[in-house]
């Protein structure tokens, strides 16, 4: 009878989306100048999402940890950048900021509230099955584009329950679109840092540091994912699969970072420099 009661209780949480599993603390085999790095992303992860969430953040630094070669500022950056990518920003995590500080009596950023959400962006935060429900003479592609700003504000008692009810999906946000976007990309810079610790150790730090070009939401965050897999996918894998002759990856991932920076078309600069590294061979 015990065990048929856990049964029902993890189905049942796992239905719901209640993470009650232990807070994670940060492993003694880690360097002392990082620990501290890693004991704030553990607590803003779990603040984020649950403890479960923060002990898959674990589990995907380790993979780093027990390498030799890597130094404790690299391990660092790793750590830091990857904290920030697993705690994107969405409506859900603007939510519970707004009302975190409602709640602690601070004034409300105008300049945030000013900021809205398109519908997009709202769709993308719910689970991703409820998209795929047929509904006679809906088309969720129009929907998704559909120029309806969604404002999100603490001075109203309308917008405060809107916030309310935004800042609940976070229970289903691992079952989400934009999640599933997340995780993969997650492990694909992951996967890139390990393949360039192995080909390239001195371009290891450029992999790292490519986590800072998707930010916010909407429109900026599509163009810079979009700029980052035309970077990996023209420069790094190529580089590192022996197609691309590029002893200077590092380099390479700056100038066409540079041009995403300058909106001058990455894809013209990742072109141009396939172009010199095929004459030069």
């Amino acid at each position: 009878m015990t065990g048929l009661l856990a049964s029902f209780r993890f189905l049942l949480s796992d239905i719901l989306g209640i993470d009650d599993s232990p807070p994670p603390v940060v492993p003694d085999d880690l360097p002392v100048a990082v620990r501290p790095i890693i004991s704030d992303a553990i607590a803003r992860l779990i603040d984020y999402q649950g403890p479960g969430y923060a002990q898959l953040y674990l589990e995907r630094l380790h993979r780093f940890a027990r390498r030799r070669a890597i130094s404790a500022a690299l391990l660092g950056d790793i750590a830091r950048l990857m904290a920030q990518r697993m705690c994107y920003e969405d409506p859900i995590r603007r939510a519970q900021c707004a009302l975190a500080a409602a709640d602690a009596g601070q004034q409300p950023d105008a300049s945030r509230e000013a900021q809205a959400y398109w519908l997009d962006d709202i769709l993308a935060a719910l689970p991703a099955r409820l998209l795929e429900v047929p509904i006679v003479g809906v088309n969720w592609a129009q929907w998704c584009r559909a120029p309806l700003p969604f404002r999100l504000t603490v001075t109203s008692g309308w917008g405060r329950c809107r916030l309310r009810a935004l800042s609940r999906l976070r229970r289903w946000r691992l079952f989400s679109a934009r999640y599933a976007i997340e995780r993969v990309w997650v492990e694909r810079w992951l996967h890139m840092i390990e393949r360039s610790l192995v080909k390239q150790p001195q371009a290891a730090s450029a992999m790292v540091q490519t986590a800072t070009m998707m930010q916010g939401y909407g429109e900026p965050y599509r163009q810079g994912l979009a700029d980052w897999h035309a970077i990996i996918d023209g420069l790094a894998k190529p580089t590192f699969d022996g197609a691309l002759a590029l002893p200077d990856l590092a380099g390479a991932v700056a100038e066409a970072r540079a041009a995403a920076a300058a909106r001058d078309g990455v894809r013209r600069s990742v072109a141009a420099i396939r172009a010199r590294a095929a004459q030069a061979a």
